[in-house]
């Protein structure tokens, strides 16, 4: 039975890693992309909506379709979307054909995103869910690397995205071969070593009139909206704003993002020793002084070292809010709740880091640092709702499970 929860455990590792993949490369690839679709620099938003929209679509209904699937096929048949989509984007004859593929990506990477994350908060300790989480880290990281050697190298982008879509071919195999030990009888790798029995999940519309539900809703747009503004826009900050050499801005965003899957390993540790509560309150005050040092600018080093905590800091957020989600909602409540919760998530990185930029365009780029700090208040206060709303719900009440069809 270990044997077995270790097994799955690798596979969510390396399922992470191939999931931050697809992610990594877009962004290096797009110069080469437009070129051959002869498109203008700004249709990538299109992409990324086409994205957003198949990522939302798929990781808000993923708890109705693991109720009806079961987690193993679920990640069976989204690895086959990625995949397709992947050797979809090496093959495509022309632009709406690759726009279409975008949102056929999103759907197969929200359904694993959002069905991974379930499985994990419902057996995983929370040690592992943050190294879970470090693993897209490091997935994200190594997409890049891969299309910039391809494209160095003197090979079409197509190779880029044909590469990686083998990657998630053999992930298709490893779901083939583990689908039915992804299921709820699977053993727990949790600490909890009392087998439980099975729950009836919720329907989408019960999890949703759980106002704990939405407030969890609103934490993860906050946390994602706030990573992934202070990674796109440190490096225009300092190059734009403050006259930062661009190598130097380089380094110090690549540290940002190194720091932030640096310490999801290191907080996997930590959780051994202090409770989660204890984890998200430190990180989120920490979270504060890194911001108020990136604002303050006192000197370009110290600016620097801010943005380098926050990173560090922001780690071990989303990995442990998604591994409480099953005590904090209720077992019927979870794989819904953590699907809305990813889409939520998805849908931050779209609209903060697009608040920041109206805003840097209005006011100037300094506005990013006293943005930033803002952020990381709400998301203070936020969690603090969370954990008085926590307290307040009546503990003896099973969640309430709807019957019938799932809105």
């Amino acid at each position: 039975m270990r044997s077995t929860s270790l097994t799955l455990i690798i596979i969510a590792y390396i399922a992470f890693v191939s999931l931050g993949l697809p992610d990594g490369l877009l962004g290096v690839a797009w110069p080469s992309i437009r070129t051959t679709f002869t498109q203008p620099l700004s249709n990538l938003g299109l992409l990324m909506i086409a994205l957003s929209v198949g990522f939302l679509t798929s990781s808000f209904n993923s708890g109705y379709i693991v109720s009806r699937l079961g987690v193993g096929r679920l990640l069976l048949a989204s690895s086959v979307l990625v995949t397709i989509s992947l050797f979809g984007y090496a093959l495509s004859p022309a632009w709406w054909i690759l726009v279409s593929l975008t949102a056929l990506l999103g759907m197969g990477g929200g359904m694993i995103d959002a069905g991974i994350n379930a499985y994990a908060a419902a057996h995983f300790n929370p040690r592992n869910v943050n190294w879970l989480h470090a693993c897209y880290g490091l997935g994200a990281m190594l997409g890049p690397l891969v299309m910039t050697a391809m494209l160095t190298s003197g090979q079409s982008w197509r190779w880029g995205y044909a590469l990686v879509g083998i990657v998630l071919m053999s992930m298709t195999f490893c779901f083939i071969w583990t689908r039915t030990l992804w299921e709820d009888g699977a053993p727990s790798e949790s600490t909890d070593a009392q087998p439980k029995a099975p729950v009836a999940p919720a329907s989408i519309g019960a999890t949703l009139k759980h106002p704990l539900a939405w407030a969890s809703i609103a934490l993860f747009f906050i946390y994602t909206g706030l990573e992934v503004t202070a990674g796109q826009w440190a490096y225009a900050l300092f190059t734009e704003g403050r006259g930062i050499s661009p190598g130097t801005a380089g380094i110090w965003v690549s540290i940002y993002w190194g720091s932030l899957t640096l310490g999801r390993i290191a907080f996997g540790v930590a959780v051994e020793r202090f409770t989660p509560r204890t984890i998200l309150r430190t990180s989120m005050l920490a979270v504060l002084v890194g911001a108020l040092l990136l604002w303050l600018n006192i000197t370009p080093l110290l600016s620097f070292l801010g943005l380098a905590l926050i990173g560090f800091m922001l780690a071990p957020i989303f990995p442990l809010l998604i591994a409480q989600t099953p005590a904090r909602l209720g077992a019927a409540h979870a794989a819904n709740a953590i699907g809305f919760q990813i889409a939520a998530a998805n849908l931050g990185v779209s609209c903060l880091p697009a608040l920041a930029g109206v805003l840097a365009g209005a006011i100037g780029l300094e506005v990013i640092g006293p943005f930033m700090l803002a952020t990381g208040l709400l998301l203070l206060l936020l969690h603090e709702v969370v954990l008085r709303m926590e307290t307040l719900q009546p503990r003896s009440v099973p969640a309430p499970v709807e019957q019938g069809h799932q809105s």
